[in-house]
């Protein structure tokens, strides 16, 4: 059940915003083997102002920051994994690979309150973070 942001510096047509949102959770399917109902996804889109970015972008408007806060647990390769998928996935929005930055949170279980106020640590999640 991992929290995902994406955060952008440009406006883009709900078809296309809801589009990079499935291509982000679409890698968290793939790699983290989450189930296809578990979505916990927002876009967020900036002013190019109130999001600075490295001015050697060639293309800064689509400079994207995507940060995922996720169960601990997971493998290197199972991350390796879902970092390619991402900058995959988004390539065809016309997103450069190298404007892309993934940030990954690990946070134990005892710190996620789900399911009405329980410790996730609690909760039989029906899915494996041992992937």
């Amino acid at each position: 059940m991992p929290s995902v942001l994406i955060e952008v510096r440009q406006k883009y047509s709900i078809e296309v915003e809801l589009g990079i949102m499935e291509a982000v959770h679409s890698a968290l399917r793939e790699a983290f083997k989450i189930k296809p109902n578990d979505r916990n996804l927002r876009l967020v889109v900036h002013d190019a102002h109130r999001f600075q970015c490295p001015p050697e972008s060639k293309k800064p408007e689509f400079v994207t920051l995507i940060t995922i806060d996720c169960f601990v647990g997971r493998s290197l390769e199972a991350k390796r994994l879902l970092y390619k998928a991402i900058v995959n996935n988004l390539e065809p929005f016309g997103v450069p690979k190298d404007h892309i930055m993934i940030i990954l949170r690990e946070i134990p279980a005892d710190n996620f309150g789900i399911r009405g106020g329980q410790a996730a640590c609690d909760v039989d999640l029906g899915f494996n973070v041992d992937v």
